[in-house]
């Protein structure tokens, strides 16, 4: 992580927020899971739209990284699920799409996600955007 500034993530109970990070491709989830922790949150991780939804129940993440396109249950329909589950509603979710120009990014706002964001992502781009949008919960 040459580069990184390490900030303090300030919460109430100084337990740090969860992030569940949902993407199909291992070596995203490393990348983002790895930085994230660098930073000082709690990281969890999915493969898929089904393990994410399972995760969020079990898990109650302060944030959600969902990627759109994966196998089994997709991005959108994870999102959709989740948001129109009382029990996970209230979780935000930043969704990743490779296609940021195409029907993609108005498909997961559609489907319930807070943000949308283009991949690749820079994972101090993401972080970012994360603290933000905790800050504002």
């Amino acid at each position: 992580m040459m580069g990184a500034q390490k900030e303090a993530i300030e919460v109430a109970d100084k337990t740090p927020p969860l992030v569940l990070v949902v993407d199909d491709a291992p070596d995203a989830r490393t990348l983002y899971g790895e930085y994230l922790e660098y930073l000082g949150f709690r990281v969890e991780t999915a493969s898929n739209g089904r393990e994410a939804i399972d995760a969020a129940r079990a898990e109650w993440p302060a944030i959600i990284i969902m990627d759109l396109a994966m196998p089994e249950i997709d991005g959108w329909e994870a999102i959709s699920r989740l948001k129109n589950d009382p029990l996970t509603a209230d979780i935000p979710i930043v969704a990743l799409s490779a296609f940021a120009f195409g029907e993609e990014p108005q498909r997961a706002r559609r489907a319930g996600a807070d943000l949308c964001l283009s991949k690749p992502c820079l994972p101090s781009q993401l972080a970012r955007v994360i603290r933000a949008m905790l800050v504002h919960r």
